[in-house]
């Protein structure tokens, strides 16, 4: 590989990122190569500290606050973990990552997109994943796959909030097809995850990367 490979995975809430992020990445390395799983808000000992922050029910915080503390995270994230890992040739498998603040922040909490963006810039000194999977699914339906009692702060919102989000992904989708692959969850687990490994294999075959 001439550079590393950076693949973000993101989706409206219970969509399945964890799981399938996890399977990619298990699928990856049986295939002989060296991947870094990580996820955001978090990564490292700071972000993960900013996470349980962020995502702690009790915690009051403006969507303003909400917005710089994300990209905060994202800046230390990036150049902490990410770019090195990039720079040493390896792929790197981001559970949310820009995307996530464009459709929370922009469409959920209806901040201003073009400071998102801005903010976003800065926080990534550029840098753009070369492929996102985007796992859809209903609003209602990815919120019942998440027990009440266990909900963070954004799960928590009502369902114009989710709602609102799942539109900001699918216009992401819509405006960068090129990047972002929907893929519908509506399946089992398993076919969802053959239906990921199929859109990655052709990703790597067209960007021509030599075998690991």
């Amino acid at each position: 590989m001439k550079r590393g490979l950076f693949i973000t995975i993101e989706g409206p809430d219970g969509s399945g990122k964890s799981t399938q992020s996890k399977l990619l990445v298990r699928y990856l390395c049986r295939k002989g190569w060296d991947v870094v799983h990580t996820r955001e808000p978090g990564g490292t000992l700071f972000t993960e500290f900013l996470r349980k922050i962020l995502l702690k029910p009790e915690s009051r915080i403006s969507p303003l606050t909400e917005l710089l503390l994300y990209t905060a995270s994202r800046a230390q994230h990036t150049i902490e973990l990410i770019k090195p890992a990039l720079q040493d040739n390896k792929i790197v498998v981001c559970e949310r990552y820009t995307d996530a603040t464009t459709a929370y922040q922009g469409y959920g909490r209806k901040l201003s997109l073009k400071l998102i963006k801005q903010l976003n810039n800065i926080a990534t000194g550029g840098l753009k994943p070369d492929i996102t999977l985007l796992l859809d699914i209903d609003v209602e339906k990815g919120l019942s796959k998440i027990k009440k009692g266990k909900r963070d702060r954004l799960e928590k919102e009502g369902l114009s909030f989710h709602r609102r989000l799942r539109r900001g992904y699918l216009s992401i989708a819509k405006k960068e097809h090129g990047r972002v692959k929907i893929v519908n969850t509506a399946n089992t687990i398993m076919e969802t995850h053959k239906n990921i490994v199929k859109i990655i294999d052709k990703f790597l075959s067209k960007d021509k990367r030599v075998n690991p």
